[in-house]
Parts: structure tokens; sequence; C-alpha cells
């Protein structure tokens, strides 16, 4: 099954941004593109607005004169869903309801032909269910642009529990021809970025409702160690706090309450009062004119210590132990079995991120996760009540040491930047294991669709294959909600790799 034929008519209903988005694509592309819209006029003032982004496309060598002539002369307002009988694709950009969604697709069930392919655009709502209400739900399919859709590579294309192969992969095919990556999901809540992304905000939520950090710390860190292009506060602040929360919400009343999706009871505060973020001029940031942002906690200069016991290699931070030795610091070295842990001149230990607690040892700091200890420009490090001032500034001069700021945060287990990829690692396991989408896609999703620096599998592949079990089993035994349960996913994916390396 191949694309449609760029000859083929496109219809999209509903002309808000996403709707325009997507019609753009498809003329851009090539298809002559039909725009309604339920209110009178909005579907003219649709056309007029693409019109002039067309224009700048012009203005910016992205187009020439003659293709926005000839695709202006493509795009049709439609003054009735009768006037789109001919087209080969229909893509509904319409209000998030499950009755309006299917309400509309009965009406053009009625007017377009057997072999016109029909698509949601939606991003919370159930494909399956909403194809459930048609006669033919074979040729029904998601199609989740992402906004802007015209700016936004990524596709996911999404098969409710009727559709037919040959509908998925035309419409696989049409947004690859019109220069999209696509990826392929079941319908599943949250289909595969809105599933998967969400421990990058429940988990720094969780670590400001702990108190162990505030905003301005914790996206610091998940940007400066953990090399995502934006903190969870910053981004859900861009997206609107609203919105997001809304997301979270279907996630996790569709998947019956799971505790892994729980929603954040700060970020719910903060939808009651109105601080939806820049949208508002407030949310967990002060957006008026001349509001002063808050910096992050960074550390006071401390004195690195002379050198420092190597126990292990330091596992997913044995880059560490270079920098400091490239930093003029002496690295003694001692064999352990299951050592993985540097011995300051204090005597008090410096511990990568594991899931457990400063508290429970005698006097140990933890430090982060980076993405790149290398390039990593901060890391966060906790410590209890019982850790001595002398262990904790020997910690902090040592990273100091090797050209980082120091964020020192409370003492939560898993950290910031560990906790939250190994939970984004357990959903994407889990997620193959239920066919939910390949390795591959889920990869390509994450990256195009949120701009993870790596997707899931690629970075548990760099971790090692029993980093996020580990990490989560640890999390788990400190909180037994469930939150934090790895998926039987996951522990086979762990266990088999200790099989493999010959271990009972």
């Amino acid at each position: 099954m191949t694309a449609l034929d760029l000859s083929s008519p496109v219809a999209v209903v509903g002309t808000g941004t996403m709707g325009q988005g997507i019609a753009q694509v498809a003329l851009v592309a090539g298809h002559p593109v039909r725009l309604y819209d339920a209110v009178p006029g909005r579907a003219r003032e649709a056309a007029a607005a693409i019109g002039a982004r067309l224009d700048r496309l012009v203005e910016k060598d992205r187009l020439t004169g003659a293709e926005r002539d000839a695709a202006r002369a493509r795009l049709l307002p439609a003054g009735s869903l009768a006037e789109l009988a001919d087209c080969a694709l229909v893509v509904e950009a319409v209000l998030e309801s499950l009755e309006v969604k299917q309400q509309l697709f009965r009406e053009l069930e009625d007017i377009v032909g057997e072999d016109c392919l029909l698509a949601t655009n939606t991003s919370s709502l159930s494909v399956t269910a909403i194809g459930g209400a048609l006669r033919g739900p074979g040729r029904f399919v998601g199609l989740h642009f992402f906004n802007p859709a015209p700016l936004l590579p990524l596709v996911e294309v999404v098969s409710g529990f009727a559709t037919d192969v040959t509908s998925a992969t035309r419409a696989y095919e049409t947004a690859r021809a019109w220069g999209k990556t696509p990826v392929a999901c079941a319908d599943t809540p949250g289909f595969i970025v809105n599933r998967i992304a969400r421990p990058f905000y429940a988990e720094a939520f969780a670590v400001y409702e702990a108190q162990a950090a505030d905003p301005a710390t914790i996206d610091a860190v998940l940007r400066e160690s953990g090399g995502f292009r934006m903190g969870a506060f910053q981004l859900t602040d861009l997206i609107g706090q609203d919105v997001n929360e809304s997301v979270t919400r279907s996630v996790w009343e569709s998947f019956f309450q799971d505790v892994r999706f729980t929603p954040s009871l700060a970020q719910r505060r903060l939808v009651e009062s109105g601080r939806l973020g820049r949208k508002s001029g407030r949310g967990w940031y002060d957006y008026a004119d001349g509001a002063e942002r808050p910096e992050p906690h960074t550390a006071e200069k401390a004195q690195a210590p002379s050198y420092v016991v190597a126990e292990g290699d330091l596992g997913p931070a044995s880059e560490v132990l270079v920098l400091i030795r490239e930093a003029g610091i002496g690295v003694r070295e001692e064999d352990e079995d299951h050592g993985t842990r540097l011995v300051l001149p204090s005597g008090g230990q410096l511990v990568l991120a594991d899931g457990q607690t400063s508290v429970e040892f005698r006097d140990v700091v933890y430090f982060d996760l980076a993405l790149d200890y290398r390039r990593a420009t901060r890391i966060a490090l906790s410590a209890s009540q019982d850790t001595s001032a002398q262990t904790l500034a020997e910690a902090t001069g040592l990273f100091q040491a090797l050209g980082k700021d120091v964020s020192v945060i409370g003492d939560v287990p898993g950290m910031i930047v560990a906790r939250t990829v190994a939970r984004i690692i357990d959903l994407a396991h889990d997620a193959v294991a239920k066919g939910v989408a390949t390795e591959e896609d889920i990869d390509t999703a994450m990256r195009l669709g949120v701009n993870y620096p790596l997707g899931p599998f690629e970075w548990s592949r760099r971790l090692g294959r029993g980093w996020a079990y580990d990490v989560l089993d640890d999390l788990h035994l400190r909180d037994l909600s469930g939150r934090y349960a790895p998926s039987l996913a996951l522990y086979r994916h762990a266990y088999a790799s200790e099989k493999r390396e010959g271990t009972s």
C-alpha cells in the first residue's frame, strides 16, 4: 500500500492551530486541500492565515513564488461537509470530545467514498472509541501531529483495535511522503510520546513536593546534567499547566488510575489558582514584565580534595574518574567486587545515585546521573542531616574542580535525573512488551516528539541493561505505593542480562 497520490484531495476539519498546520503540511506536499469548520467564516479566515504563512516561507527562501501561488490555488475553504465528498483523506482536528468526534465521523461516513481514509489528530482520546461509532472502522486511523505541525517532524500513526493494516500503512506512507517521520503505534493511552514522557514531569514535581529542591534548581539539573532541552517546570509553563495536567489526568484515568501515572497535587493547585504558565503570565515562574527569574541553587566555592580513592569504576559515571585525573587530583584505586564509589579524604563516600538515600549510610554524599559528565555544566549532590559538613564540602569542591556548578538538593532517593531516566526506560520496555510500538519507533518518537537527548533504549544501552531495574527496585523499597515498581518487562530484560553473564 502506497501513499496517496498528490492529485488526491485532502480535507482538514477544524481550523484551529493544529488544523491549519496539518492543512499547510498537506498543501505544501502538493495536495489539493479543503478546509472546513463548523463556525461560519472560520475556514475562509484559516485559508487567509495559511496564505500569509506561505508568504513568509517565500521570504525565507523555503518556497518559490510560483510554488506559493500554486499552493494557494489548491487551497479551498468548504462551506459544508458535503463539499468534501471527493476527498481521499479527511483529517479531523476539532474539540477533544469523544461525542463531538464520533458525530463528525458518522456524518462524514455518509458523505465520502468508501475508499476515503478517515483520520483523527486526537492526542488524548481513544482512536478505537472514536472509530467505534463508524459502520466501517477499518479505514479509521489516528494521525497525531505535534504542534507546530509544519515544523515538527514526528507523526504518530495510531491503529485502533479495528483499523485495517492497509489503512494504517497508507496513512504511514502518506505522512512520510509529506516529509514527516512517522512512527507506528497501537491505540494505547497517550500513544507513545504522551505515555512515556509522564515521568519527566512527574518526577520533577515529586522532588519539588518533597521539598528537596525548588523549580529553578530542578530545571537546571535536568538541562545542564541530564541534557534535556528544557526543564519540566519550564516546559509545562510553555505547554500550559492546564493542558499538561489534562493529558496526565487522561492517561492516568485511561489506565484505571495506575499509580505510575498519578497526577501531581502541586500542579493541580497551580491550575486551580489560574497560574497556567506563559499564556496567563504566571505558572511555576512569573512572566510579568520586569519579573525577576529565580536562579538555581549553586553551592559556594569549596576546596577540592587532593586525592580520592576509587572503589570500582563508578559504572555509568566512569568518565568522572578520567575528569578527576585530568584536573590533577590523585586517584588511588582499590579493587572491590561490588564497589562503585569514591572515598574522600575525610573518610566520607561519594556514590552515584542508585535509588537509596544518604541517611541510610554513614557519611555518604550522592551525585546525580549526567548524560555526559564531560559536557555537563552542573552536577547535583544530595546529603542527609547526618552527613558531615567536611564530606559535603569535599564532594562539592571535587566537582567544582572539574568545572561544574554544584547544586545541593535534599536527600531524595534517585535524586533528579537518575529517577527520571530510570522510569522513562521502564515505561519504554513495558510499552514494547505490550505491543505498543517497536524499540526503534519509541526512540525516534521521544527524540523527535519531545526533544529528548537520547531515546529510552539508547539510554538503556549506554547505562547498562540492569541499571534502570536496580534504581527502580531500590526506589520501590522506599516507596511501596507501586509507583516505582519495575515492570515485568524491565525485570526480564535485566534478569536475562545476568543469565547471559553467567550469574545465578
